[in-house]
Order: structure tokens, then sequence, then C-alpha cells
């Protein structure tokens, strides 16, 4: 399994992006999928997980109301779009999966996802 995330970019305050993943042969389907993201010099931190299911959805509350998580089964890709992008957004973002239907607490935690994209880099100007 090989996830690539892409759609990163270089963009104004206040401008949307939308990123996407999948991994790169289109066999893998995960349970549940993610993003998190890491700004310079600062840890790792959650963005935003969804179940495939669609049954359960969760954001970090520093993104919440601005950026929605979603996915299309059939083709084994999923997106964060990004709205209202503020400067503080600016980090790289990674995508995320795993096999396992994690529950909502659980969500946010790193270890629980088995393979990882290589990130793509977002970028807000003020």
């Amino acid at each position: 399994v090989q996830l690539q995330a892409s759609g990163g970019g270089l963009v104004q305050a206040g401008d949307s992006l939308r990123l996407s993943c999948a991994d790169s042969g289109r066999t893998y389907s995960p349970s549940t999928m993610g993003w998190f993201r890491q700004a310079p010099g600062k840890e790792r931190e959650f963005v935003a997980a969804i179940r495939r299911s669609g049954t359960t959805i969760y954001y970090a509350a520093s993104v919440r109301g601005r950026f929605t998580i979603s996915k299309d089964n059939a083709k084994n890709t999923w997106y964060l779009q990004m709205n209202s992008l503020k400067s503080t957004d600016t980090a790289v973002y990674y995508c995320a999966a795993t096999s396992s239907n994690l529950i909502m607490s659980s969500m946010p935690t790193a270890g629980w996802y088995d393979y990882w994209g290589q990130g793509t880099l977002v970028t807000v100007s003020s």
C-alpha cells in the first residue's frame, strides 16, 4: 500500500484548497481514513477522519466548520476540502488510513493508522 496525497499549494488567506489521497495501486480499501498535519517546528496533529461507511466523522476543533472530509468508496479515494484558509493552516498535510473501524475517540491518535502518505505542503499567505 502506498498512499499518495495531492492538492497542496500556495494560496492566500480566505482561499480554498482540496486535498486528495488514494492508494497508488487503487486496491486498498481502508475502513477509516484521515488527515493529519504538521506545521514547521510543531508536532503532527490530527485534522479529520471518516469511516468508510460514513457513519462516523470527526474534526479537530481548529478546523471544524471550515474543513470537510469526504470519500469516494468506488475510487478508494478520500478528500479534504479546506475553506476559509488561515495562515495557521500552513503545514504539511498527511493522509492516513487503517483497516480498523476506529471509534471517534481513537481517530485523533496517529498510532492507530497503518499507512501514511508522503505529505503535501499547504502554504497560506496572509
